[in-house]
């Protein structure tokens, strides 16, 4: 297994785990238009950075994450918004190599720590997160604005 950097050649795979993740929280397998993760993640103001495991030409998983600041003081944070690996590969070291990897691009950012939301109904993934040494902070309520498009 590997774990690099996706780059514009990834868009259709990064397009096809979109659509795994929506039906995995519920909704329709449905893939994200290509072109759009292209302009998200490969544009002129690229909003996310995606990290792929791959074995050979297969895609594992995928962990998304932005920088956020101000932090603490005037530090910079990593925050990861989707850590996903898909059903064949669960359980086989995955998930935990891709935290390492967002963990090191978090270092060679500068960043002081990396945040990100679970949800409460998924004990597995909060079970995954302990393992990993993170405590659940319960001082922040998370809020939402839908804004139209």
């Amino acid at each position: 297994m590997r774990i690099d950097q996706a780059t514009e050649h990834d868009a259709e795979a990064i397009a096809r785990l979109i659509g795994e993740i929506e039906a995995y929280y519920g909704g329709p397998d449905s893939p994200a238009d290509p072109a759009e993760i292209r302009e998200r993640l490969f544009g002129r103001r690229p909003v996310a950075t995606v990290l792929l495991a791959r074995d050979g030409d297969r895609v594992l998983g995928m962990a998304s994450f932005s920088l956020l600041w101000p932090a603490a003081s005037a530090d910079a944070s990593l925050y990861l918004k989707e850590l996903f690996v898909r059903e064949p590969a669960r359980r086989q070291g995955v998930a935990t190599a891709l935290m390492e990897h967002v963990r090191d691009a978090a270092s060679a950012a500068g960043c002081a720590r990396v945040e990100w939301t679970a949800d409460r109904d998924n004990p597995t993934a909060a079970a995954f997160y302990t393992a990993l040494g993170a405590q659940p902070h319960n001082g922040k309520t998370f809020y939402r604005l839908e804004q139209d498009l």
